[in-house]
């Protein structure tokens, strides 16, 4: 006997999730346009590689932006036959984009920083309005961390948190521009090489964050420990030993569990019902939204 018990919550707060994910992300692109005209501009006066991968950084934050308002929408929608458990796992294949578009950005940077290193190549000295306006893009990028995680919290979504970090590293790499210009003033513009290759390990550490949360929910590894819900469902009044228990988590923090039960075999269909939602409402106290399928089996 499968006995599943599904949360009436799901189709009210998916409606208005999407939505909300979509406007988080447009207000964000417009904050990142804005700091990538300003890199750019710039980084192409002044010839300095740590700037011009700063630019890049946040233009590919712009096409993260993008990519994501396409993907939150179809990762909305609602379960088919085609996807029983619905689409979230698009919005965790759009982290792993990000993660794509870092890792060019990397290469990128850690190519053009040893070819200047070999070639002694130095940049041009900024004005110090430059440097002013440079550094006022920290605060840009600071902001939009705050706002995005925040928001990314509220509405479960995994290409907020990954956008969020990525954003992190955003603040670090445009700090070590600023820092390249000033030491560019000071007569230090080799350093700006030594620098861009800094950016790019900052950057690349940032990808392998993403991939360590991104991964275990593409794989469907598990989403909570065996042994811990063994306990809480064995605990139910009725449930005569716990069988074999499943788990995965979705990009939104939904749990899947199936779990097989042995009940006393003179157990009634309605008093297995009765159990069954019993199982149910005790996971989904003790991990969130859940949805769960429970196997009764006589014993």
């Amino acid at each position: 006997m499968s006995l599943t018990n599904r949360p009436d919550h799901d189709a009210g707060e998916d409606a208005g999730r999407a939505p909300a994910i979509r406007a988080t992300l447009w207000a964000i692109l417009a904050a990142n346009a804005l700091v990538v005209a300003v890199k750019l501009v710039i980084g192409i006066r002044t010839d300095t590689l740590a700037v011009l991968g700063a630019a890049l950084e946040s233009g590919l934050d712009m096409l993260n932006n993008v990519m994501g308002i396409l993907l939150v929408s179809l990762a909305a929608q609602a379960p088919d036959d085609d996807h029983p458990y619905g689409h979230d796992k698009f919005e965790t294949l759009g982290a792993i984009g990000i993660v794509g578009f870092l890792s060019i950005t990397c290469f990128e940077l850690l190519q053009e920083g040893v070819h200047k290193l070999l070639d002694q190549g130095v940049p041009r000295v900024a004005t110090r309005l430059e440097i002013g306006v440079l550094a006022a893009t920290v605060l840009v990028n600071l902001f939009v961390v705050w706002y995005e995680r925040r928001r990314g919290r509220a509405l479960q979504s995994a290409f907020l948190m990954a956008d969020a970090a990525h954003t992190v590293s955003d603040v670090y790499v445009t700090g070590l521009a600023v820092l390249s210009l000033v030491l560019t003033r000071f007569g230090h513009q080799r350093l700006d090489a030594v620098l861009a290759i800094v950016v790019a390990l900052i950057i690349a550490w940032t990808g392998y964050r993403i991939l360590r949360e991104t991964v275990p929910i593409l794989v469907d590894q598990r989403g909570v420990d065996p042994d811990d819900l063994r306990k809480r469902i064995v605990a139910v009044d009725g449930v005569r030993v716990v069988r074999a228990v499943r788990s995965r988590l979705t990009a939104s923090g939904t749990l899947f569990a199936e779990v097989t039960i042995g009940v006393d075999e003179a157990m009634s269909v309605v008093d297995a019902h009765r159990l069954a939602d019993a199982v149910e409402s005790r996971i989904a106290a003790a991990y969130g939204v859940a949805e769960v399928t429970v196997h009764v089996e006589p014993v």
